[in-house]
């Protein structure tokens, strides 16, 4: 899906995350969304928070995750919870008890970017009831400009992880160096993903990975969802000359 600006980009996955969202609680009374960072991210999160549709969503049965995060001091404003929170988490009647953000630095583990990763692992699991992974309604996901995605960077530990569904993730090539992430399994646990990404930096990684490049190489390949996978861009995103039609 391809829109003209991120402004209308962040408009556009707002209203159509509000469908969802509101029909997964007809269903069964609640939903869940797996939320992600960056300037995307956070324009997506904004154009929620403001849209005229936001009524339609019974906000405290929603339940909200993270697909990555880094690994820094609680209320760090390089943290992904600190950008939901300010841009949407705190200006909603959300339930505190329904909002699951990975542990900080100062947190209850300490500087052990491993221990918080086995405790966002049981979080899940206990969420999940049966496995180890709750399907997620929608997992948002942003995309590096060398195919990362959440912080499963390139032929790391972390993309060759197919047991765990969270790691710890160090020496990652952007800072800060130090994350947590969904794997690679756990994301595909989701009924849906979306890849959002503007700028024409992005347009090479997502013609590799829509054209089923290997997830070692551009890990944005492998986010697929159950039901269905959008990747939902800019203009400048999708513009990579002669590279042939999509699968």
């Amino acid at each position: 899906m391809v829109h003209r600006s991120g402004e209308q980009l962040a408009e556009a996955v707002a209203a159509r995350l509000v469908t969802v969202l509101s029909e997964a609680q007809e269903l069964r009374g609640r939903a869940s969304l797996v939320l992600t960072g960056g300037r995307t991210g956070g324009a997506v999160l904004t154009a929620l928070r403001t849209t005229l549709a936001r009524d339609a969503v019974d906000w405290s049965a929603v339940d909200f995750y993270w697909g990555d995060e880094r690994f820094l001091p609680s209320g760090d404003e390089e943290r992904n919870e600190t950008l939901a929170r300010a841009n949407l988490l705190d200006h909603l009647p959300v339930d505190p008890a329904r909002v699951y953000p990975m542990a900080a630095s100062d947190g209850p583990f300490g500087a052990d970017p491993d221990a918080a990763a086995a405790d966002y692992a049981r979080v899940l699991a206990e969420a999940a009831g049966e496995g180890d992974v709750p399907v997620f309604d929608v997992c948002l996901l942003g995309v590096g400009e060398e195919g990362h995605t959440a912080s499963i960077f390139p032929d790391s530990p972390a993309v060759h992880e197919h047991e765990r569904s969270v790691v710890a993730v160090r020496d990652c090539p952007k800072p800060p160096p130090t994350r947590i992430s969904l794997t690679l399994r756990a994301i595909r646990s989701s009924a849906q993903v979306w890849l959002l990404t503007t700028g024409a930096g992005k347009a090479e990684a997502v013609a590799a990975a829509m054209r089923d490049a290997d997830e070692v190489t551009v890990p944005a390949a492998g986010a697929r969802g159950r039901d269905r996978t959008l990747w939902i861009v800019d203009s400048a995103a999708a513009a990579l000359p002669d590279s042939g039609p999509p699968r």
